[in-house]
């Protein structure tokens, strides 16, 4: 029996290690950590506003960092406030870099290919070290191509890394803005708007309780980014 004991004690210390080395490695350029709570339903999309009457219909392309607190859904909302009536839909799933968007499936090409939407916003991870670089860069020449063929306008959703990575933050701004460059297209630049306030408060309340996804405020300051970036 207690030989039974110790090797269950074990094997929990060998999972609890192992499940904490896999968030470290998958930091860049996907998400450093599984969906949690009721977030993980919205990676199924959902359409807020109606694309018929709206004066602009946004495609959100994204993972966790889109997906979190429903950030279409705030964008719309708060445009709404502003008498701006926009359609949002989003195709967000954990740990998806852009590129996989277009390798894994067929959605998110038909979506862009229906020509309905004026905006595509994509998002990955962090993206600050060179494989996240890459496939940034790589995901986002694909999608300048594809928006360009169905009359909408690449947007590119800057975020951040997870505070275990902060010094990472200015490489995840600086490949953010290459990519934007190198696609000719808009750039969001909510991780500079966060970094920004970090560095005047100190203040980290933007970030959720795991340090990496972002709290309800750190998606409202996120979808009020995104709408300057659009002019709205």
């Amino acid at each position: 029996m207690t030989r039974y004991i110790i090797i269950s004690l074990y094997g929990i210390i060998i999972l609890i290690f192992s499940c904490g080395s896999s968030n470290n490695l998958q930091i860049d350029p996907h998400d450093p950590s599984t969906p949690i709570g009721d977030n993980s339903a919205q990676s199924k999309g959902g359409i807020h506003g109606d694309p018929e009457t709206a004066i602009f219909n946004i495609l959100f392309v994204g993972n966790s960092l889109t997906y979190y607190n429903d950030l279409p859904k705030l964008v719309y909302e708060l445009a709404k406030t502003k008498e701006k009536y926009i359609s949002t839909k989003m195709i967000a799933k954990p740990n998806y870099a852009i590129i996989d968007h277009l390798d894994i499936g067929n959605e998110v090409n038909k979506e862009i290919e229906s020509k309905q939407y004026d905006y595509v916003i994509v998002q990955q991870g962090p993206s600050s070290q060179n494989e996240g670089r890459r496939l940034l860069l790589e995901g986002g020449k694909r999608f300048e191509k594809l928006c360009n063929e169905n009359d909408s306008e690449l947007v590119f959703f800057m975020v951040w890394p997870s505070l275990t990575y902060y010094q990472n933050f200015d490489g995840v701004i600086a490949n953010y803005k290459e990519a934007a460059t190198l696609c000719n297209s808009l750039l969001a630049p909510v991780g500079s708007a966060w970094k920004q306030y970090f560095d005047d408060t100190k203040d980290f309340s933007y970030y959720g309780p795991d340090g990496f996804h972002p709290s309800l405020e750190g998606s409202k300051v996120t979808a009020q980014v995104i709408l300057e970036t659009l002019g709205i």
